[in-house]
């Protein structure tokens, strides 16, 4: 028998970290709960679905005999979030019952035992060890992640490149059809690092980051990586394969380089977006003299037509692409301006963020 006693916000948040990656229905009935571990004055929550793992631990108020057990984590977490934060929460175990009681509030769910959990094999011989800020970590991974393929058969590009080399860190993501690269300048040295990340510990370490210059801790050991900050801890096997050469993608000679106001251009294409094709989303960009015309058509045969006024003195250019793709960038960038560079209807198109090297986003073009 196990008894917890605690703040109900004490046990929902760090149960909250780890349940993003629990599916409600798995192969694995045991995949679907959480393994609640007590020790002393801490309480530690862990989740896997075999591929990546996170612990979140907690400290309780009074220390309290230790034990462990797996419940179902969404129903435990649906049941918390109903309660009121403050309420003094009880977790009973007897048998392979788990009691929950708040005030006049009881439930009752079913376990399943602890050494029955499948907790991922942490290696422990390091590769390499690295630090930086949970707030540029969190950026860094924010400009590239949209740029990840879905379900690809190359499944190498269904996730994200995590490379360090000297005091650059870079992160790349691409599904073959656009390539979006950022960095960070890390305050020291590091040592050699190629990794390809999951998809969804991308989007769960987006998630969990904070924004803030606390540190996170990235230590690479073999086949998997681990992600340590603020109680938390990812552990995440490493996406096996050949990422593609990133650097031969982006265009290093383009001298056509036209600034735009990010926010007009967006409100633009999200208009013209109206009338775009719902299955190819095509939209012409059509460069004329101080003139950027932006032209969506469907198979009704409407059309959307948008004029922003630029900078551009070089030869007329009409050149296709997804409009999605644009949208996508011009969505997660910051910043006032951005720049556009082209070569010619044949070739990517390169964003960039004037006077920076830090990011890069390349797309191809389409036939329209």
């Amino acid at each position: 028998m196990l008894t917890i006693k605690a703040k109900n916000s004490t046990l929902l948040g760090p149960l909250q970290q780890v349940t993003g990656i629990v599916e409600r229905r798995h192969t694995l009935p045991i995949l679907s709960n959480v393994l609640v571990e007590v020790e002393d004055a801490s309480i530690r929550f862990l989740a896997t679905d075999l591929e990546v793992q996170i612990r979140a631990t907690a400290k309780l108020e009074t220390a309290q005999k230790s034990g462990s057990l797996t419940v179902a984590a969404k129903k435990l977490q649906d049941i918390l979030r109903a309660l009121p934060p403050d309420a003094e929460t009880v977790l009973e175990t007897k048998e392979n019952r788990m009691t929950v009681k708040a005030g006049k509030s009881r439930f009752t769910l079913q376990t399943l035992a602890a050494s029955d959990f499948p907790k991922i094999s942490e290696a422990r011989d390091a590769a390499a060890t690295l630090s930086l800020p949970q707030n540029e970590l969190k950026r860094v991974l924010g400009l590239v992640q949209f740029a990840m393929a879905v379900q690809d058969i190359r499944y190498y590009l269904n996730g994200v490149l995590l490379s360090a080399e000297g005091r650059t860190l870079r992160v790349v993501a691409t599904d073959g059809h656009r390539l979006s690269m950022a960095s960070y300048q890390l305050p020291e040295e590091a040592p050699k690092v190629d990794a390809i990340l999951p998809r969804k510990t991308v989007m769960e370490l987006i998630k969990l980051l904070n924004e803030s210059d606390d540190p996170v801790s990235l230590t690479v050991h073999g086949n998997q990586v681990k992600f340590s900050f603020e109680g938390i801890e990812i552990v995440s096997k490493i996406v096996e394969g050949k990422f593609p050469d990133y650097q031969k993608v982006i265009p290093t000679n383009y001298t056509n380089h036209i600034q735009v106001n990010r926010v007009t251009l967006q409100q633009a294409l999200q208009r013209a977006a109206i009338l775009s094709n719902d299955k190819i989303r095509g939209v012409r960009l059509v460069f004329t003299k101080d003139a950027l015309s932006i032209i969506c058509t469907n198979s009704e045969q409407e059309e959307a037509e948008e004029t922003v006024v630029i900078e551009y003195g070089a030869e007329a250019l009409d050149i296709g692409f997804n409009i999605s793709y644009l949208l996508d960038v011009l969505n997660h960038l910051g910043g006032e301006t951005v720049q556009l560079s082209l070569g010619d209807v044949h070739t990517s198109a390169l964003f960039t963020v004037p006077g920076g090297e830090e990011f890069k986003y390349v797309v191809m073009p389409m036939r329209i």
